[in-house]
């Protein structure tokens, strides 16, 4: 006897026509998360420029105001955030007929989508915010520009051009004298050495042949004896070395600074992310309470 096999399907689901995002209670939760941050971030710019001075040896140093600011995003990050999903998760429909589990994703996903739409919220503010400083201060110094434009100019031009053009220092070794004169005007005389030591800070030491030449410059304008000019050179090298290297260490300071300030925020966001989520969750369920079950 052949046997008859039936194949088995599946029964169709039934599907709620509701989508599982309760977009008021995400824009109404946003919202609150967005102002709250706002609010906070304007009490931390005015103490961090409350903490800082101008003055040397005053205020609080780069380092330390780089952790207060790492602080102060974690903060508000927390707090906006925990707002912001625990009112989401508080505000939504009651989702009746739904397994645990699943109230609970919702919930989480619907206080995440709450930090993400503060998260845009804010940026959007602050971005329009800095162009608008931007724009202002450009209006500012488009007068100071246009005014000082012809001046600059000129200056420029009495200083022999601009110091990072190498062009200048290679034309001066083609005109230079065993025997200086001092009867060279001191404007010519100091953009030719101020040529030269740019040349040799930007190749790291100044030739001996160009210091040669500076001690002979000094020695011709000061009635200085050949050793001493040549200590005056090197003592001035020396001193030139040492602003490059400060420049360079404060320009390396401010780029650790700017760096760790970068991964701070983006550490302080993913916290916020996490906590919008489960205070929607947490929300959602104290939500649920109210009738004397958890969906």
């Amino acid at each position: 006897m052949e046997i008859q096999t039936v194949p088995i399907t599946r029964a169709t689901a039934v599907e709620s026509s509701a989508t599982g995002v309760a977009w008021p209670a995400v824009f109404g939760g946003a919202s609150a998360a967005a102002a709250s941050s706002l609010i906070l971030l304007a009490l931390g710019s005015g103490f961090g420029l409350a903490s800082v001075s101008p003055w040397s040896n005053s205020g609080a140093s780069l380092t330390t105001f780089t952790a207060m600011t790492a602080i102060w995003l974690i903060i508000v990050q927390w707090f906006s955030s925990g707002l912001g999903g625990y009112l989401t998760g508080r505000l939504r429909t009651k989702w009746a007929g739904l397994h645990t589990h699943e109230v609970f994703f919702r919930d989480t996903a619907n206080g995440f989508l709450s930090w993400a739409v503060a998260s845009v919220i804010v940026a959007a503010f602050l971005a329009s915010a800095a162009a608008s400083v931007m724009s202002g201060a450009t209006q500012v110094a488009a007068g100071a520009v246009a005014g000082g434009a012809q001046g600059a100019t000129q200056a420029a031009a009495r200083s022999g051009g601009n110091l990072a053009d190498p062009t200048g220092y290679l034309v001066d070794s083609l005109y230079r004298s065993e025997r200086p004169s001092p009867n060279v005007s001191s404007q010519d005389v100091r953009s030719e050495t101020a040529r030269i030591l740019a040349m040799g800070i930007r190749n790291g030491d100044v030739s001996a042949p160009d210091k040669t030449y500076l001690a002979q410059l000094v020695a011709a304008r000061t009635g200085l004896s050949q050793a001493d000019a040549e200590k005056r050179v090197d003592d001035v090298i020396v001193q030139a070395k040492a602003a490059e290297v400060k420049a360079r260490e404060a320009a390396d300071a401010a780029r650790k600074a700017g760096a760790s300030l970068s991964i701070f925020i983006g550490l302080s966001m993913l916290i916020g992310a996490f906590i919008a989520g489960a205070a929607g969750a947490l929300g959602g369920r104290k939500r649920d309470e109210y009738d004397g079950s958890v969906a």
